[in-house]
């Protein structure tokens, strides 16, 4: 009898082992799932799918620090590009100055109002000449706030006839602001202005 009593004694020991052991076990997987689960969110949330010509494309999420000198350089090219890519229609003039006036202050609204005053616009329209411009190059001082730049671009006056080219230097800086569908990058335009805008001399 008692050798009995010793044998359920020491099954009851065993079962008790082994459900601590399952009991571990199991807290174990769950942890480490609960673990996974969370980094696979992390990496899951660095993770964006942008879907351009019925094609799923991945872009990997980054620091604005990391890449802040490409979106300044690509808000100064933007902001260029509408304020001086003009055709003679002022429906077009309106829709490409509204669109630079967005990503700058009233330093842009300034230099807009005095060639309106000045009739630039109406002379490109009445002697359909179309503008364009192409920045050569862009230079920054992240060192600084706001960021000082100075942007270098060439500008062609397209006529019927012939094409003038001019050479055009503008600086100011920017500063940080709240993203918006009129302002991708997040970035004003401040103390902009023309250094120099000049017709380039014909080649020989």
């Amino acid at each position: 009898m008692f050798t009995q009593f010793k044998n359920i004694d020491t099954a009851f020991s065993h079962i008790k082992r082994f459900s601590i052991f399952l009991i571990l076990a199991c807290a174990g997987i769950a942890a480490f799932a609960i673990y996974k689960g969370f980094d696979l969110a992390a990496r899951a949330q660095k993770q964006v799918y942008i879907l351009a010509n019925g094609k799923v494309l991945e872009a990997v999420s980054a620091d604005r620090k990391d890449n802040i000198a490409v979106e300044i350089r690509d808000h100064i090219k933007m902001f260029h590009h509408y304020f001086f890519t003009l055709d003679p229609d002022e429906k077009v003039i309106q829709g490409n100055i509204s669109s630079a006036l967005n990503l700058a202050d009233q330093s842009a609204k300034k230099a807009y109002d005095n060639l309106k005053e000045k009739g630039y616009f109406n002379n490109l329209i009445s002697a359909n000449i179309s503008q364009e411009i192409s920045v050569d190059s862009i230079q920054l001082d992240l060192n600084l706030y706001p960021y000082p730049f100075r942007c270098y671009a060439t500008q062609r006056l397209i006529r019927a006839t012939s094409t003038v080219t001019r050479k055009l230097i503008t600086s100011g800086n920017l500063r940080n602001v709240s993203r918006s569908d009129n302002n991708p990058h997040g970035f004003l335009i401040q103390r902009w202005e023309t250094l120099e805008n000049k017709d380039e001399p014909l080649k020989p």
